[in-house]
């Protein structure tokens, strides 16, 4: 039996922030670093763009290594990467080492996702996962809200290399934590199990796993709808200063820190229940949105703050259900999980720009809230058909 797991769940979900944090931390200072490196915008977003491809696509290798070879030591690994890597920002002088050394970020700090959600389904069983679940999604979750002010700040207070010298401080401190503290967790009876292409299918024919894994992309393709166009829609329609519309986001991320903080504390309530309310919900709030966001700021705000709470409830049961689900190969699962979500993250934009070019704001949440809808019945009719809940 490990020790103090509960520190251990808070080690590894502080790796796991560290993803999102170094993303969003960058976002404030690219006007500085526009000036400063002599670039182009189009080259400095670049930089955030390559960051997220990377860390979804190698959600789909330390998955399938933390199963092969251990939690402990692909955690080790993929840190000491984003370590290098980040020390390499901090000294880039041109945009093009920028882009390699923030491309690099990713493929190391991809693995604190998939090794915290994994450690978690490894030292908890059953609805014993739902808290620490959580903290894990509620951990993930200030990632996103604290990143740019953090970095607003060192860059406002310094020059943009500092931001990178503060990342590669926090990144030694988990280092060194994971290193003195993380154990290993896998199961003695998956240590040599070797990775088979076949698992990923196996995944995807599950009628639980793929539901949930589609579940993931459709909720983070509709969270950065929101992300991505909300600001255009609130200066087109309250004609909002910058500062203003950057507070609009604070009760979204932090009702969804709240949800995911309640929704780890819902062990006396059915798993599958629970998913497919808050998926009803979470498309009935889309179009509640679409329906009051132009009569008032006020209930603009409100329908936001619904979103995000019953998207955060949502988040930690699908993790406890998934590491549930597949024992034998929960990193290969969560990391599958995670690629679908992140590639919901890129496809916002691009699918949301097309909408909008097309038939506006209407259509652009209301294809949004029809899809959600969609994947809510879906899940009824799969929750309900007593799927095996097992792998």
């Amino acid at each position: 039996m490990v020790k103090h797991r509960g520190f251990i769940v808070y080690l590894t979900a502080f790796a796991a922030f560290l993803g999102p944090f170094s993303q969003t931390i960058y976002v404030p200072i690219i006007p500085d670093v526009i000036k400063e490196l002599h670039t182009s915008h189009f080259l400095v977003n670049l930089t955030i763009s390559f960051y997220t491809i990377f860390l979804a696509i190698m959600q789909m290798v330390y998955g399938p290594m933390a199963d092969s070879k251990g939690r402990r030591k692909v955690m080790l690994t993929g840190i000491s990467f984003y370590l290098a890597a980040t020390i390499g920002c901090y000294f880039s002088n041109s945009i093009y080492l920028l882009l390699l050394f923030r491309s690099l970020q990713a493929v190391g700090i991809a693995a604190g996702s998939v090794i915290a959600v994994t450690v978690i389904g490894d030292l908890f069983d059953g609805k014993s996962r739902f808290k620490p679940m959580g903290t894990f999604q509620m951990m993930v979750s200030l990632g996103p809200v604290v990143g740019p002010v953090v970095g607003g700040f060192l860059g406002g207070s310094f020059n943009f290399h500092t931001v990178f010298l503060a990342l590669a401080a926090v990144g030694v401190i988990i280092l060194a934590g994971n290193f003195f503290f993380l154990k290993e967790t896998m199961p003695a009876a998956t240590e040599k199990r070797k990775f088979r292409f076949t698992d990923y299918f196996t995944l995807l024919k599950n009628p639980i796993g793929s539901s949930i894994i589609f579940l993931g992309f459709i909720q983070y393709y509709s969270m950065y709808n929101f992300l991505v166009f909300l600001p255009s829609l609130l200066d087109e329609q309250y004609s909002l200063s910058v500062e203003q519309k950057g507070l609009v986001f604070v009760p979204l991320s932090f009702s969804i820190v709240i949800g995911s903080f309640i929704g780890g504390r819902l062990q006396k309530f059915d798993e599958k229940k629970v998913i497919m309310g808050t998926s009803f919900l979470n498309a009935i709030s889309l179009f509640i949105f679409l329906s009051l966001s132009h009569i008032s700021l006020g209930l603009l705000i409100v329908s936001i703050i619904l979103f995000g709470l019953f998207l955060g409830l949502s988040l930690p049961v699908q993790t406890t259900i998934l590491t549930q689900v597949f024992q034998e190969t929960r990193a290969t699962a969560i990391g599958a999980y995670n690629f679908f979500r992140y590639m919901g993250m890129a496809c916002g934009p691009i699918i949301g720009s097309l909408l909008v070019g097309i038939g506006g704001y209407n259509l652009l949440y209301g294809f949004a809230g029809a899809v959600f809808l969609g994947m809510a019945f879906l899940l009824r009719k799969r929750f309900g058909a007593k799927a095996r809940y097992s792998s």
